[in-house]
């Protein structure tokens, strides 16, 4: 018997071993990670140089609490990863995971309002679907049906303005101005931030608006007041093929940016919000302390990963790796759609890309409840590994799969990945 609360009651493999983009559990299997993880280990799996450079900063200064000490990593990484966003006079908050980083942008932004003498400003806009993480103003935040529904009389519901996901029969910029009426529904006087993820993950797989649209929300967000948060959890740290997905369509810089994943890539626990001098400077001119905090914030550990996963994602120029690479997935899952008629759509951006799954006769992707699992299931009795998700349409229904191995996958692993993802598909067909 195990004494572990596992997520879910159905059996789980134990893993003991990352090699690239392998994973091998206790039985000899191998798997090709095909989702890293939660699009986590962008890097991939077993890196020596970044598991040494945690070592030597455990050796020197293994922990320090935020509200009594900075450290010397934990300044060189903030200064180095800013630059490397292209946002050099912002400031980071380092936290432990993208639910806590969104969990601070929230409580900042409200924050920041009443340090400018405007209480009043309380309510965060968020789409349908999206997901911001799993504590619960991240999850509030969310506009995942299925994940919010057994919370919701914890929540707000009132705090929580809902605006519809990007629609691509739009242009960018008329998508954007959907955000104006929900400003106006809601009593702009009211709203604190707007926030989304610049290509959506979890909830609606590899979702991105057309070009134009985030530029478009910048200046409505500036028009009323509202910051803007850009959620890059999952998208960012050259996912995308950017270090920031919210620029692909634009010269745009958020308010604040919220980041986690691939900071680490999997090493050890790290996000952030990367806030502007704007914001910084009026929550510290004003009360002079963010009234916020958690134990491991800045853990000069995981920091120390942090920078060495920066390292190679710059010296191996990852953020090109997966433009390029991502063409070519992108390519073979478009080549698989053909072939598979419960593939809808294959869409993406870089390294995040995803299947919409459904009925070919009516092209509805509610129509096929649970495919989603099971091909993911088939997949992993083919050595991939995958992330299924469901909800895109109403929060329960909508089947989808989202795709997202390592940046640094090669040609031979990509053909080896759209060969198993091939196979799954035919299995359920």
């Amino acid at each position: 018997m195990s004494n572990v609360f596992y997520r879910s009651s159905k059996p789980y493999p134990v893993a003991v071993r990352g090699e690239g983009v392998y994973l091998f559990d206790r039985e000899g299997r191998r798997y090709l990670d095909g989702s890293s993880g939660a699009l986590v280990a962008n890097i991939g799996h077993g890196r020596a140089e970044v598991a040494d450079a945690m070592a030597q900063q455990a050796r020197t200064l293994a922990f320090v609490h935020g509200s009594q000490f900075s450290s010397e990593v934990l300044e060189e990484y903030a200064a180095r990863l800013l630059v490397f966003l292209g946002l050099p006079e912002y400031r980071l908050w380092a936290v432990s995971g993208g639910s806590e980083a969104n969990e601070s942008a929230i409580k900042l932004a409200r924050q920041y309002h009443v340090e400018r003498g405007e209480a009043g400003r309380f309510k965060i806009i968020t789409r349908v679907p999206s997901y911001h993480g799993a504590s619960l103003g991240a999850l509030a935040a969310s506009g995942m049906g299925a994940r919010r529904a057994l919370y919701a009389p914890l929540m707000n519901e009132s705090a929580w303005p809902k605006m519809p996901k990007p629609d691509p029969r739009l242009s960018g910029e008329a998508d954007a101005e959907r955000l104006r009426t929900v400003l106006e529904e809601a009593g702009p006087e009211t709203v604190a931030a707007f926030i989304a993820e610049p290509v959506v993950g979890a909830s609606d797989a590899a979702l991105a608006p057309g070009d134009g649209y985030h530029a478009r929300i910048a200046e409505i967000c500036r028009e009323y007041g509202v910051l803007f948060v850009a959620d890059e959890v999952m998208s960012g740290m050259g996912r995308c093929g950017s270090p920031l997905a919210v620029r692909l369509g634009g010269d745009v810089t958020p308010d604040l940016v919220v980041l986690g994943k691939g900071l680490a890539a999997g090493y050890a626990p790290l996000a952030g919000v990367a806030a502007s001098p704007e914001v910084y400077g009026t929550v510290m001119n004003g009360s002079g302390a963010f009234k916020h905090g958690f134990t491991y914030a800045g853990h000069p550990v995981s920091v120390a990963a942090g920078l060495s996963v920066l390292d190679i994602v710059e010296r191996e120029a990852l953020p090109s790796c997966a433009a390029q690479q991502g063409k070519i997935l992108l390519a073979g899952l478009q080549a698989l759609q053909e072939r598979h008629p419960a593939v809808l759509e294959a869409r993406g951006q870089g390294m995040l890309l995803g299947l919409v799954l459904g009925n070919p006769q009516t092209g509805e992707a509610a129509a096929a409840p649970g495919l989603a699992e099971r091909v993911a299931a088939a997949a992993r009795t083919h050595g991939l590994l995958t992330y299924p998700g469901s909800g895109a349409l109403d929060g329960t229904r909508g089947d989808h799969l989202l795709l997202g191995p390592p940046l640094s996958i090669t040609d031979r692993e990509l053909d080896e990945m759209l060969g198993a993802l091939d196979q799954a598909l035919t299995d359920t067909a």
